[in-house]
């Protein structure tokens, strides 16, 4: 509950006004079959009145009046509720993962975290609702009827001693059977999920494939292994309603049969027997609302228990041990020592071994390698998207490990070899550079990155929106952009992982000459697969 809690607090007065509302709707309800009986009993002995009817009839509209302002109070107050607890709880899930390295990420898979931001954090929102409107409501009813019904007729109470412990057992067995096959539906929506956002996001690579079949099986296998892990599921809830029924009507009969006997002899009046039933029916439905209410508790148990995963997960890249990070990027000297560096920690290859090098400030450095041999791996290393496993990697004499994440990669300018844009306005997108940057400023990188003029050629220029993932513009065009977004960082260190390879030899000078004309003294680390790309110094014309 302390993890919880913190959600809690801040709605607090929610919670308390939730419920007693639901407490004040529970005392009508009581209350009513006992209006209700004295009418019957009063009218039977033939002592019912006009003005008593008419008392007794204001009495129970009153009540009823009572009973939906308190129902609609607790309806809003626990929506209210719930709703602010699952938005700070999914904000700070958000968060959490946004603090997670790529390994964190690795681990529990794209999938898996997006269904935990929104089907699990949902699950907990239906829980809090049905919490704040029934953890009082059901069982107040419960002990409530109970406590009229032995009042009315102790010993016809006798049948409910016998039903409702065993419909308790029943239901005990039912939802421990249950338990496990929620966690199991949860885990087959994160398959669902991975299915879905990878087949969606590279639809253009399946259409060009002609792999729509391929990934329309790949979907039912995932769709259908989806339904029959509901269905079990399901089915656990769907065999639970009869059995209560079956509890329910076998406890209205045996009160109707004892209980018109004990009439019959002049034991009980009608109106305390139709009071009684009425109060075994409230006995019996509050026992299936706690136990539908248990059931939901068992799934959203299986759902916290997943969110909880991700909020302990400690991140393995962090500012928890800088012992500078007040410190800045001023200079771009870049210096590895003695640097390994594995992505499997188990295993015993490296895919860097025992690196030593350094880059003086504003130098310009070339890698060209075979695929897979770690070029990306090593630039990666400098603003702390990895760790190194052995050795340092020091930049203006400082340990990258040292600063904060925030100074050592608001230092640092990257063009990854996959460029990646991102739904909204192209300006939107430049602005990620420098989000107080000018109009002016963006239109002068962007020219600088050779991309002002094919934005301005769009109908509706910067102001184009694009796709997720940029999937409207060119590997070319996207390429541009991203240059362009990185030159308006103004970076002291600028990586460049092969990021020119859509474009054509005669733009890629006019880039490399922005670069020697911008940003002169940022160190230039570039990767390639194409000799002209890093043989000629950017600092020649």
């Amino acid at each position: 509950m302390k993890r919880w809690g913190k959600y809690i607090k801040p709605y607090l007065s929610y919670f308390i006004i939730g419920p007693l509302c639901m407490i004040v709707e529970v005392i009508g309800e009581v209350l009513m079959p006992t209006f209700l009986a004295s009418i019957i009993n009063a009218q039977t002995a033939g002592t019912l009145t006009v003005g008593s009817s008419i008392g007794w009839a204001g009495l129970m509209v009153l009540t009823a009046l009572l009973m939906m302002a308190s129902g609609i109070g607790g309806a809003y107050f626990g929506a209210k509720a719930s709703v602010n607890f699952a938005a700070d709880l999914r904000s700070d899930l958000y968060g959490k993962v946004q603090s997670f390295s790529f390994a964190n990420i690795d681990r529990f898979s794209t999938g898996s975290l997006v269904t935990r931001l929104t089907n699990d954090v949902t699950q907990m929102q239906n829980m809090v609702n049905m919490c704040l409107r029934m953890l009082l409501r059901s069982p107040g009813m419960l002990i409530g009827a109970l406590i009229m019904a032995i009042r009315l007729k102790p010993s016809l109470s006798l049948v409910l001693a016998v039903t409702i412990p065993m419909m308790a057992i029943s239901i005990l067995f039912i939802i421990l059977k249950g338990f496990p096959r929620f966690g199991k539906m949860q885990e087959k929506v994160d398959v669902l999920n991975s299915t879905v956002q990878e087949s969606v996001t590279n639809v253009r690579v399946v259409k060009s494939f002609v792999r729509e079949d391929h990934e329309i099986d790949k979907f039912n296998v995932a769709n259908g292994n989806l339904k029959k892990a509901g269905m079990d599921a399901m089915n656990v809830v769907i065999f639970m309603q009869p059995v209560i029924s079956l509890f329910m009507y076998i406890t209205t009969l045996s009160v109707l049969l004892f209980g018109s006997r004990t009439v019959l002899d002049g034991g009980m009046p009608v109106g305390d027997l139709s009071a009684f039933v009425t109060y075994v029916s409230q006995i019996l439905f509050s026992l299936m609302m706690i136990t539908m209410m248990l059931m939901m508790f068992s799934r959203a148990m299986a759902s916290a228990k997943r969110i909880c995963e991700v909020l302990d997960e400690t991140s393995d890249i962090n500012d928890q041990n800088a012992t500078q990070p007040t410190k800045t990027v001023s200079e771009g000297r870049i210096e590895f020592k003695n640097v390994s560096f594995r992505y499997y920690k188990h295993n015993n290859e490296e895919v860097l071994s025992r690196i030593n090098l350094t880059i003086e400030p504003g130098q310009t450095v070339g890698i060209i390698g075979s695929t897979g041999c770690g070029k990306s791996t090593l630039v990666s290393l400098i603003p702390r998207l990895y760790d190194a496993d052995e050795g340092s990697v020091l930049v203006d004499g400082v340990d990258v490990r040292d600063y904060s994440l925030y100074n050592l990669r608001e230092g640092v300018g990257m063009v990854l070899q996959k460029n990646v844009l991102f739904s909204g306005s192209i300006e939107d997108n430049l602005r990620w550079g420098d989000e107080d940057a000018t109009a002016e400023e963006v239109r002068y990188f962007a020219e600088k990155a050779q991309a002002h003029k094919f934005v301005e050629s769009f109908p509706n220029g910067y102001d184009t929106q694009l796709d997720q993932g940029g999937t409207n513009v060119s590997g070319g065009q996207k390429q541009r952009l991203c240059i362009a977004r990185t030159l308006l960082k103004r970076p002291k260190i600028l990586i460049l992982d092969d990021s020119t390879s859509a474009v054509d030899t005669a733009t890629e000078a006019m880039i490399r000459k922005a670069f020697r004309e911008d940003i002169p003294d940022a160190t230039k680390i570039i990767i390639a697969q194409r000799i002209s790309s890093v043989e000629t110094p950017i600092e020649s014309s």
